[in-house]
């Protein structure tokens, strides 16, 4: 008895040493500061902290350092934090474009189209408004991260280390310390740049970036207990006068002056500060080598600082071996791991909206479960749960959407929630190049709010080549979404002779066209379309090879099976994937037969891969071609090729290396092109190609004529606007060179 008493109070009194030395050692903080993508540096100095195992007990901060300190506070460790950011695409994450790569090829290709658009809400006050870029990207981003915290907590007592961070309320610029709430959307407030991205509404306040009140929030820290605090600050040197040169940097300058409160006072009482120099830098160096740099100057700085670093160890009162508790191990992999999924919810959505869902990603709570036995049980990942969002920002038409996932029982109640419905979606975009010069493309989409979603798009270009078009199209929840569209176009076309300009024909064209199948599937869309043209010829110019006086006005029935795959990484500069595309028409002016006899038969396709020979070098073939059966072809259908890209002219138009301009070729044509694309740098590229064609009225004389060759090299920059670049080239065909300028998207 007398041992066993002995033996607990022995234990008892090892316990107490155990706790003592925790108990007796000093609390630290890490205080990280805003500074836009400059304070990815703050995970090369929490590297270095972990190395010399330094403890920490609290952690606060500003803009990215709220994020990098909210993240870290759940469990995201320095490696995992490296891991994480080096893998995000930011020229996605930090603007409000869809991902379409599950949704329909043709919202895809909007993506890249237009260089802007927005949703408006006529009637309700968009409470997302605010700022150049809504954010939605970053607070779904955040939202994912942030799996299993995303629910309303105590900062203090909910995470593994204790957080806070600061947000800025415009109403009455005051300071906003967030140390409880919502942990992605308390992460969201705090890294609203006014004008940039758009406020964050909580009640009465509207809440932006927290650097204009409390860039550095040290005092937050030490109201929270902190007795040894560790900083980390990324702005640059003051600018002088000869620096403002132009708006951004001015508003830079404004940001910069106002991050100054509280700075000097908050640094007075901060135990070891470690300054990053990130010169060359700014808030938006996203990119790949930019993050690199970042981290690394970050780590060099704090090892530079290792005896500093040490001998506050010291201080803190553990001795040098001593290594803390993982309060943060590397947590799972949230972007990737399933959830058992144990019900759904539906917030602020119609029945209609919730049916829709439930019936295309095949929905179901357990209660339903439990009646199919058979059945395995729902889950999630954040793969789905993107998918989820976008559907319901794209088919649904609802301004924002989100996702959250709530713990309940042995898995998460998944949690929609939809914002104000859309009254209509804007789309913009403007061209130029040296041929057709300025080009103008504005989109507009018109939801109807049906018990099934129907969307009405109408597209108006102003240019050379105007084009008016309407189109109305049926979102049911599975296998086809009809459409039936109507447009005009009023074109004015150069076509050229071997390369020279042999005339020119200037026509109207409507056409209507029905689509009664329109299956999509990832990256995949079966089409079959009944289709009215009619052709009104204005006048021509030129005609030196008699085609003027087969000119007349007339109009044809066409029909079209048509399937295209898209799962290339980009749409202008693939590095990996493969596109494809087919279509068989048949072409009639009575619905069965063409000028009396069978219809003409029209098949075409083509095929590109994309094979990424190093992270920067990529090898592209691709094989074409067009091919024309029937007694009679009419003048608008024959096959035409020239320029970089499938029918911008018209839409039996096919690139072709080495040939600017638009010409006409035989009935039968086929080409390969090898393209080899290199990158330089973060967005430019080079792009050379090669390009062979053989053609002929016959598909047995294909082989019997000169084969047309054709070279070109081209430097484009990827820009937010668009492509911007030069193209010079030269073929056997034309016999001379030419040179092509681009600006902006292609359409």
């Amino acid at each position: 008895m007398l041992i066993a008493i002995a033996a607990v109070w022995m234990g008892c009194m090892v316990n107490a040493q155990t706790v003592d030395t925790t108990m007796h050692r000093k609390k630290v903080a890490v205080v990280l500061s805003g500074g836009g993508a400059k304070g990815m540096a703050h995970i090369g100095v929490l590297k270095v902290l972990e190395k010399a195992g330094i403890p920490v007990d609290i952690i606060t901060g500003t803009s990215m350092g709220s994020i990098i300190g909210g993240l870290y506070a759940i469990g995201y460790n320095a490696n995992a934090l490296d891991s994480m950011v080096r893998v995000q695409d930011w020229s996605y994450v930090i603007t409000d474009r869809e991902d379409m790569r599950r949704q329909s090829l043709s919202d895809w290709k909007k993506q890249y189209t237009y260089l802007y658009s927005t949703g408006l809400t006529f009637g309700k006050r968009d409470m997302n408004a605010g700022g150049f870029i809504k954010g939605k990207n970053l607070a779904e981003l955040f939202q994912q991260l942030c799996t299993g915290y995303t629910d309303s907590l105590d900062f203090t007592r909910d995470l593994r280390i204790p957080f806070a961070c600061v947000a800025t309320n415009i109403i009455d610029n005051s300071e906003v310390d967030f140390h409880s709430g919502r942990l992605p959307q308390a992460m969201r407030a705090s890294m609203a740049i006014p004008a940039a991205f758009s406020p964050v509404r909580i009640g009465d306040m509207v809440l932006v970036d927290g650097g204009l009140k409390n860039n550095y929030p040290a005092d937050i820290a030490r109201e929270m207990g902190a007795d040894i605090i560790i900083g980390v600050t990324v702005q640059g040197a003051p600018k002088v006068a000869e620096n403002m040169g132009g708006t951004m940097s001015i508003l830079s300058q404004i940001i910069d002056v106002n991050c100054k409160n509280k700075y000097d006072e908050n640094l007075a009482f901060t135990d070891l500060h470690l300054q990053v120099d990130t010169k060359g830098y700014g808030s938006a160096s996203f990119s790949q080598a930019a993050i690199d740099t970042l981290i690394r100057r970050g780590e060099e700085l704090a090892m530079s600082h290792w005896d500093d670093i040490i001998a506050l160890k010291k201080r803190i009162g553990v001795d040098e071996s001593f290594r803390p508790t993982i309060l943060h191990p590397l947590r799972p992999q949230v972007m990737t791991e399933r959830q058992r999924v144990v019900g759904y919810s539906f917030e602020n959505m119609t029945p209609q909206a919730e049916r829709f869902l439930r019936r295309k990603f095949h929905l179901h709570d357990e209660s339903w479960h439990a009646a199919h036995k058979n059945q395995t049980p729902d889950s999630i990942d954040a793969q789905l749960m993107h998918q989820l969002t976008t559907t319901m920002r794209v088919d649904l038409f609802y301004q924002t959407a989100e996702c959250r996932l709530v713990p309940e029982g042995d898995g998460v109640r998944v949690v929609l929630m939809a914002g104000n419905r859309k009254s209509v979606q804007l789309h913009g975009g403007v061209r130029y190049d040296n041929e057709e010069y300025a080009s103008v493309q504005l989109g507009l989409e018109i939801p109807l709010k049906t018990s099934i979603p129907v969307n009405n798009d109408i597209t108006l270009r102003l240019g050379k080549r105007l084009m008016a078009k309407g189109e109305m199209t049926i979102h049911p929840s599975s296998f086809t979404r009809p459409a039936i569209s109507f447009a005009f176009h009023r074109n004015d076309v150069d076509l050229y002779s071997e390369g020279k300009r042999d005339y020119n024909v200037r026509y109207n064209q409507l056409q209507a066209e029905f689509i009664p199948i329109n299956y999509d599937l990832r990256y995949f869309n079966l089409q079959y379309a009944v289709r009215w043209d009619f052709f009104h010829y204005r006048n021509m110019l030129g005609g030196e090879h008699g085609i003027q006086a087969s000119i007349k006005n007339e109009h044809f029935y066409s029909y079209h099976a048509r399937v295209s795959y898209i799962s290339e990484d980009d749409w202008y500069f693939p590095t990996r994937g493969a596109r494809f595309k087919a279509e068989y028409s048949y072409l009639t002016d009575n619905f069965t037969k063409l000028y009396g006899k069978t219809g003409m038969s029209d098949v075409s396709a083509s095929w590109r891969m994309s094979f990424a020979l190093s992270n920067r070098f990529t090898l592209q073939p691709m094989v074409y071609g067009r091919l024309l059966f029937g007694p009679s072809v009419p003048l608008p259908f024959r096959n035409t090729i020239g320029g970089d890209w499938f029918g911008h002219y018209v839409e039996q138009q096919m690139p072709f290396a080495g040939i600017g301009n638009m010409e006409y070729v035989d009935n039968q044509f086929v080409a390969v092109q090898l393209q080899a694309q290199q990158r330089i740098g973060g967005k430019s590229y080079v792009l050379m190609r090669l390009a062979g064609g053989q053609q002929a009225d016959k598909v047995k004389y294909l082989l019997d004529n000169r084969v047309v060759l054709g070279a070109q090299a081209a430097y484009y920059y990827n820009t937010l606007f668009g492509p911007v670049g030069a193209t010079i080239g030269y073929s056997n065909r034309t016999e001379k060179p030419y040179f092509f300028l681009n600006l902006g998207y292609e359409f």
